[in-house]
């Protein structure tokens, strides 16, 4: 096995580990993970009428749970254990019910124990909905052992 695909293959159990066991995006907010690789998230939210805010479109926090979720599979694909030290949403365009919204998150920089990633979510048209911008701080630990 080389070495890119053994680390795509641990951030693949690492994103499997953690969506296991991820009660707030799974059950919660109805959130797939589509996609956990070193570096990178994807995951992917229906809009349902729970999600709605009182303008009759998705409530921003709902959206901005959506990029934080993508962006802790992004930082802790690494099988470092990583928490959220600070993160920013740029909201673009209102999503609305039966929207399907996807986020898309990249490392940026990871520098020692830190780390920058950005994500974008989409709509099912290919529509920017909002930027996210996640800083990470590595914390003691792995999410699978080694």
């Amino acid at each position: 096995m080389s070495l890119s695909t053994s680390a795509e293959a641990l951030a693949t159990m690492v994103g499997n580990t953690m969506f296991a066991s991820d009660v707030a995006s799974k059950d919660t907010m109805g959130m797939e993970l589509l996609l956990c690789a070193p570096g990178h998230a994807r995951m992917r939210m229906q809009v349902r009428a729970l999600h709605l805010n009182g303008h009759g479109i998705c409530h921003g926090g709902f959206i901005f749970t959506l990029a934080d979720s993508t962006f802790a599979f992004a930082c802790n694909s690494h099988n470092h254990n990583a928490v959220a030290a600070a993160a920013s949403i740029e909201f673009l365009k209102p999503a609305k019910l039966n929207d399907v919204l996807t986020c898309t998150g990249q490392e940026q920089v990871l520098s020692g124990r830190h780390g920058v990633y950005d994500m974008i979510v989409r709509n099912q048209k290919e529509e920017v909905v909002a930027l996210f911008r996640g800083k990470s701080a590595q914390i003691q630990g792995t999410v699978v052992p080694v």
